[in-house]
């Protein structure tokens, strides 16, 4: 089976199908991605804690990749630029497994914080590769599932790798030689790919002031996801090794957490296609703050309880990401979107790196469970921003809204760094 090949509108004439099979080869490679990189998320702070280390060394490992992360949101299109998305692809995959084989080399904080902030570098640019890799090959009927199915196996792929915590020996190199392992096996696919490459990419410009005013709960919605998710998904384990818990329960938490965006996402997204998306984004902010309460309450207690919790408050943040990100889309014009897309992606990338060092330094001084006060501000601060902006402007007509697309506070944004500037002028008019 083939899809018509299209760059975000009609298929040119003329123009060769791209087979399923080779768009399935990113998805696949990004999938095995995620099992090593969940791994190695839950393999650091466990190990770190089993090793006697502080819990401090851990967030700045977590603030160090979030640094790199940051960088590779900017450096990404220049390095496409120059190399092409498939070879901008391997590059970024061997960076990542060069990172797994530092940690693999002995527990040394130092470097370590070094080589996860290569890691956060790779993991970003990976992300924007595929995603404009597959915006460019995928035709706008089947654009919103191929992504949403992305995303999917992606989120699996990071449950899998969680999970696989629980049967590793963690006072050896298994983890990071494990990790190492999928990277490599995730470049063959793309190494093996029929999937035609995108045009030399555009440079994409940040304009953060534009942004806001065209979409000011967006913009609030991509700085209070950026922090809740690194609070969340950075600083869980390291609390959880903190407070005693093992290595299995460790893995079995973290495993879970996934399965909160898999199942809130798409009824919220659902019902914002029907109302207001303000009134959604009150509700998944509100519930991640009462689930952040309900994780202070109950902190140290029964794991059951726990993996509850977590579920219900990964999944309520993370909705924050993709409702957010629709409603901006929502408000802005079709001229508006590549530079508000940049814009967002600054705003998540920005916020992914100053709260991790905020929550580092509040739990040297108060504590890990630091990170859910911060979490619960977060959410509080954006539930009562959006509040604010619906008693205060009109809401986007129903005609004028577009789908709801399932996404990840994991992965950064499609910002639009495949298309050349006559293409994307082609795509204006569809």
């Amino acid at each position: 089976m083939s899809i018509p090949r299209k760059n975000r509108s009609e298929a040119e004439p003329g123009a060769e199908p791209t087979p399923l099979i080779a768009i399935a080869s990113v998805i696949v490679s990004m999938a095995l991605i995620a099992v090593g990189n969940g791994l190695m998320f839950a393999y650091i702070p466990v190990r770190l804690g089993a090793e006697g280390f502080d819990p401090t060394w851990a967030g700045l490992i977590i603030t160090g990749l979030s640094a790199g992360g940051l960088a590779g949101c900017i450096l990404t299109g220049p390095l496409v630029r120059r190399v092409g998305h498939a070879r901008a692809f391997m590059v970024l995959s061997a960076l990542i497994a060069l990172a797994n084989a530092a940690v693999g080399a002995g527990v040394h904080p130092l470097p370590w914080i070094a080589a996860r902030a290569l890691y956060g570098f790779a993991i970003c640019g990976l992300f924007i590769v595929a995603q404009s890799w597959l915006n460019d090959a995928v035709a706008n009927a089947i654009r919103g599932r191929v992504m949403a199915f992305f995303y999917l196996a992606y989120v699996a792929g990071l449950g899998v790798g969680y999970a696989t915590l629980a049967l590793v020996d963690i006072r050896t190199a298994d983890a990071p030689l494990i990790g190492i392992v999928f990277t490599a096996l995730s470049i063959l696919p793309v190494g093996m790919t029929k999937l035609a490459q995108p045009p030399a990419p555009q440079a994409a410009s940040v304009a953060l002031r534009r942004a806001w005013r065209i979409s000011p709960v967006g913009v609030a919605g991509m700085l209070a996801v950026g922090g809740l998710s690194m609070s969340i998904a950075g600083f869980a384990p390291i609390h959880a090794t903190a407070k005693g818990y093992s290595q299995a329960d460790v893995a079995l938490l973290l495993s879970a957490m996934p399965v909160g965006t898999l199942i809130l996402q798409v009824p919220l997204g659902w019902i914002s296609d029907r109302t207001d998306r303000r009134y959604v984004l009150i509700a998944a902010s509100a519930l991640a703050m009462v689930a952040g309460l309900l994780a202070l309450g109950f902190d140290g207690g029964a794991l059951a309880a726990l993996v509850v919790i977590y579920i219900v408050w990964d999944g309520a943040s993370e909705s924050i990401y993709s409702l957010a990100s629709a409603h901006a889309a929502d408000r802005a014009g079709k001229d508006d979107m590549v530079a508000l897309s940049s814009s967002l992606l600054f705003a998540w990338s920005l916020s992914g790196f100053v709260v991790p060092g905020i929550v580092t330094a509040l739990s040297a001084v108060f504590g890990t469970q630091a990170f859910i006060y911060v979490a619960i501000l977060i959410a509080f601060a954006f539930c009562l921003f959006v509040l604010l902006r619906v008693f205060t402007t009109q809401a986007v007509p129903a005609a004028k809204t577009g789908s709801f697309a399932p996404m990840t506070a994991q992965a950064p944004l499609p910002v639009e760094l495949a298309f050349a500037p006559d293409d994307q002028d082609r795509q204006r008019g569809g």
